[in-house]
């Protein structure tokens, strides 16, 4: 299989996942701003989880971009991370729904470690792939990010049953990290 037919499915499961969270945001029933806004938990979720999704599609996009082999090992991979990503919209309606209530936080903050580690290994299963060029090495050698979230992930669990909203400022503070996206395997593919 070649990478632009996984990422073909991938980028189907992501924009499936994104519209099942659009379908959560049910307007108010009465037609003032005040009803509107107190809905204001369900749009702050909504929008912190599109970021994160949309940092996963891109950062996923880059990384098959780099790279020239896709074996067993890589598809199982990513059904993994599609897995945890789908699971989002649920999460995300829970928080918002619940407005950010401790384990509702406490689960979020699970699936998007589960994300996390997720997407750790797809990137190893693609690095360690047959055939597979050392550009994803190369360009992955020095991962900050991906190395310190997971950790602020599972720093934001325990933290949700006492202060969920710092739990939620740190979700956000992670996709603030990675919202730039990482141009290490653009520079590599490039040159």
């Amino acid at each position: 299989m070649t990478s632009g037919r996984l990422e073909a499915f991938s980028d189907a499961v992501i924009a499936i996942v994104m519209t099942i969270m659009v379908l959560e945001l049910v307007p108010p029933h009465e037609p003032t701003l005040a009803a509107l806004f107190e809905r204001w938990p369900i749009f702050l979720a909504y929008f912190l989880s599109f970021a994160i999704i949309a940092i996963y599609w891109n950062n996923h996009h880059h990384l098959l971009q780099a790279a020239a082999t896709v074996s067993g090992g890589v598809l199982w991979a990513n059904m993994l991370l599609l897995f945890w990503l789908s699971l989002i919209p649920f999460g995300t309606a829970w928080i918002g729904e619940t407005q950010f209530a401790s384990i509702p936080m406490a689960v979020y903050g699970v699936v998007l470690l589960a994300c996390a580690f997720s997407y750790g290994f797809l990137v190893t299963a693609l690095m360690r792939a047959p055939g597979q060029t050392a550009t994803l090495a190369e360009a992955l050698v020095n991962d900050l990010k991906g190395r310190i979230s997971p950790y602020i992930y599972a720093a934001a669990i325990p933290i949700s049953f006492f202060a969920p909203y710092v739990s939620f400022v740190l979700y956000v503070l992670v996709a603030a990290m990675w919202i730039v996206p990482d141009p290490r395997i653009e520079r590599r593919i490039a040159g």
